[in-house]
């Protein structure tokens, strides 16, 4: 169903009622986003749409669906569309006069609905219900859970129809006469339990799963009668990778880890004898579908389950892969959740082995004769496996993420991968970038601003940089308006990577909000809002601004406050780096790239970044190393070049020692820093830009005494017209060309100022180095000192 359809079926009238919220006589109503003690949501049924004159959310009845439940965007909408088939579509004005659905299956799907918008209330309400999702490490702010206290049917709740509607769908049942009113007493299903909806194909809640909180010893499983819905959901039909865990709480946890989600389709098996027909009919369907995953308990039950599911499974998708992740002996998804970090799940799914065929293929009727032939072949080499067990080859086994991280020149290897990635040429550059976007979970995170002419690659190379980032911590902006950064909620920014592919296009107000939010780590504003009542009253607005940005510009000499605040680099636009480009572009379009090995290396540098903690660091060194005098803004450089040693030492947090619980700078960091960030500073000392230093080097290569016209300067550096005379009339102002003849007769122009930037370059290296070395010799005493401590210890 189309959004404009939805918009048009479903009215605020109707969506507020499913949510049992009834506004008074002047359409204004407590608001539900946030502690409301009087009305300050203004609805209008006739424009179908809402506001909150407090916490001003806003918006359409999509719109509240969504922020109502907490859901994607996706996920409300297929909300609504529910919402439409099981509600009336009501054109009166009267709450009062809502017709229920005739059908029965839909009557129940409605009740259970509210039912569940009731109970998932009653979690919020019930302090025992938290505790207990808190004991089992269950966040209930992300997971669909409630809590059924046994009270939903008493005092102004009590109303016939929803007695016979509970009955009819289990939640009730007649238990004699009430011995203190003398009528009649009912027995609520599932009572004390949290529990978790089951869902049909159209993602309807057609039953529960309760889990008591009481009684952990006999019973502590239910479900309603006549059992139906999967949990989470049905899978999507294009998935690829699906996981089937043992029990609901199982796939709950995984459900809070968003790489997990984000990678995986989650799917509940009901137990080691619960594979029932409706999870095989939903998982045949998948046409897409590459692995099936195993996540059991590590029990023997959970054991001979595996292997059960695994010959049922594989007559359903004989092609698929069948693999199992090992679990702990006595432990489950849940009791690791709850007795380690979450990377255990992570660092276990990525350890999954591969099931063998354990059944005889002869004459499987589901495959031709040519995948009989392929799969018996494959049976008869893990046979011959067992019997003579293979060498290891240098292939057999892939790396996890943490022995990468614990290998030997781990920058040089991650550069390998960013290269692997799809980044060609760059190598100093994309490895700072990458570095500086690794800082974005830190307390001080770094930027950096990518300078060239138009057409040269550096927004390409900054966007290339963020897809090796975990996604759902990065946020990409073409452009930002003068105001936009001070409407950002107060935590919304935190933690988060942003990249700004144009900085020419922001305005001096956006350029200022972003120098304080890089400088201060904070916006601070006084803003007019309306209160509860109406009354217009000031109040103070505060974003955070803790993370890292890398932005892309053509003009870096505009941008000379931001500049100081970030890491300079310039694209390369030498004739060298252009026939690598092309190289690349022409064997991508012949097909000679490997695209999967390209999605591998992305993923692998995701995972390297969600692997590494926030460390804090101690570097020794700090003041023994200095930058060379002549640095422009030195006191800010000097505190961005030691907050990139600080983060190459968090990179190489597997390889470092500790003290006093940080992580301690080594010589080696700091020998990478300078290497890797040499470039940047010559460009800080430089008096010109990137692009403009490459082309005045064209000229100086070219023109060394000779006269040139503007045509002969377009020959020698191939910029056109006017980004050609944008970079001559800079050099004529900064005097390093001089100008001369009539405009008439054209213009023509001479170098007057041979700069040396190769003896300025030799100089800093010489400059490094020298300290490099003074150090080393300290350091050797250092541990040997360190050594012989140790040992008297």
């Amino acid at each position: 169903m189309e959004i404009t359809d939805i918009k048009q079926q479903l009215s605020l009238e109707s969506v507020l009622q499913f949510y049992n919220l009834k506004p008074d006589k002047n359409n204004m109503l407590r608001c539900p986003f946030h502690e409301d003690s009087t009305a300050s949501l203004q609805v209008s049924f006739s424009q179908n749409k809402y506001k909150c004159h407090a916490c001003d959310k806003k918006g359409d009845v999509i719109q509240f669906v969504q922020d109502y439940e907490k859901l994607t965007k996706h996920e409300a909408l297929k909300k609504c569309t529910t919402m439409i088939e099981i509600s009336p579509k009501s054109n009166v004005q009267s709450p009062k006069q809502i017709v229920e659905p005739k059908s029965t299956t839909i009557v129940n799907t409605y009740f259970l609905e509210k039912m569940f918008l009731s109970f998932r209330k009653g979690l919020l309400c019930s302090e025992p219900a938290k505790e207990y999702c808190t004991s089992r490490n269950l966040d209930f702010d992300k997971l669909e859970v409630g809590f059924n206290s046994g009270q939903f049917h008493h005092g102004a709740r009590k109303d016939e129809k929803l007695i016979n509607d509970a009955i009819q769908c289990g939640l009730l049942t007649m238990a004699g006469t009430n011995s203190r009113t003398g009528g009649q007493a009912y027995k609520p299903f599932g009572n004390k339990s949290i529990l978790f909806p089951l869902k049909n194909k159209e993602n309807q809640i057609v039953s529960f799963y309760f889990r008591s909180t009481i009684n952990n010893e006999n019973a502590k499983h239910f479900y309603l009668k006549n059992r139906q819905g999967l949990y989470p959901n049905y899978p999507n039909p294009d998935t690829k990778k699906l996981i089937l865990t043992e029990a609901i709480i199982d796939t709950a946890s995984l459900l809070q880890i968003d790489e997990i989600k984000e990678n995986y389709t989650l799917l509940t098996s009901y137990g080691t004898n619960g594979l029932n027909e409706e999870i095989l009919n939903a998982i045949k369907p998948l046409k897409q579908l590459e692995e099936i995953i195993f996540f059991f308990d590590g029990d023997k039950a959970g054991n001979e389950a595996v292997t059960k599911y695994a010959e049922i499974l594989r007559e359903l998708h004989p092609t698929v892969t069948l693999s199992a992740v090992e679990v702990p002996k006595d432990e489950d998804i849940n009791s690791l959740i709850i007795g380690h970090e979450t990377d255990i799940l992570i660092h276990l799914i990525d350890q999954r082995k591969e099931l063998p065929f354990l059944f005889s293929i002869e004459e499987h009727p589901s495959l031709a004769k040519g995948e009989q032939a392929k799969q018996i072949t494959v049976k008869k080499e893990i046979e011959i496996e067992k019997r003579e067990p293979k060498l290891p080859t240098s292939n057999s086994q892939l790396p996890t993420t943490i022995d990468i991280l614990k290998q030997d020149n781990l920058l040089q290897e991650i550069n390998k991968l960013i290269e692997q990635s799809g980044i060609v040429g760059e190598a100093n550059s994309r490895l700072l970038l990458f570095i500086i976007a690794s800082s974005y979970k830190t307390k001080q995170p770094l930027h950096a601003i990518v300078q060239g002419s138009s057409g040269s690659g550096k927004t390409h190379l900054i966007s290339k940089i963020a897809d090796l980032t975990p996604q759902e911590d990065v946020l990409r902006f073409t452009r930002i308006t003068e105001s936009s950064l001070y409407n950002w909620g107060e935590y919304d920014l935190v933690n988060k990577l942003l990249i700004i592919e144009d900085l020419d296009g922001l305005k001096e107000e956006a350029l200022f909000a972003m120098r304080e939010l890089i400088s201060n780590q904070r916006l601070s504003s006084s803003v007019s809002i309306k209160d509860k009542k109406g009354n217009i009253k000031s109040v103070k607005k505060e974003v955070k601004g803790v993370f890292s940005s890398l932005s892309a510009t053509t003009k870096g000499d505009l941008y000379e406050d931001n500049m100081s605040r970030s890491f300079l680099l310039a694209v390369d636009e030498s004739q060298d780096q252009t026939d690598k480009i092309i190289s690349y572009q022409n064997k991508r379009i012949a097909g000679e790239i490997n695209e999967t090995q390209q999605e591998k290396a992305k993923e692998q540098l995701q995972k390297i970044l969600r692997a590494l903690k926030t460390e804090e660091v101690q570097n020794p060194y700090a003041t023994q190393i200095q930058l060379p005098e002549n640095v422009h803004k030195k006191r800010r450089l000097n505190e961005m070049f030691q907050s990139i040693i600080k983060q190459i030492t968090i990179i190489n947090q597997y390889q470092r020692r500790t003290q006093n619980n940080r992580l301690v700078t080594e010589i080696e960091d700091i020998e990478n820093a300078v290497e890797i960030l040499f470039e940047s500073i010559i460009l800080k000392i430089d008096e010109l830009d990137g692009s403009l230093r490459q082309f005045f080097e064209k000229l100086k290569k070219k023109f060394k005494t000779d006269d040139f016209t503007r045509f002969e300067a377009m020959e020698t550096t191939g910029f056109k017209k006017t980004q050609l005379q944008h970079y001559i009339n800079q050099l004529v102002q900064l005097e390093y060309i001089k100008q001369f003849g009539h405009g008439n007769k054209g213009y023509k122009y001479k170098i007057f100022h041979f700069d040396d930037i190769q003896s300025v370059r030799k100089k800093l290296k010489d400059h490094f180095i020298k300290q490099i070395q003074n150090l080393k010799p300290n350091t050797t005493e250092h541990q040997t000192n360190t050594k012989r401590t140790l040992e008297l210890s």
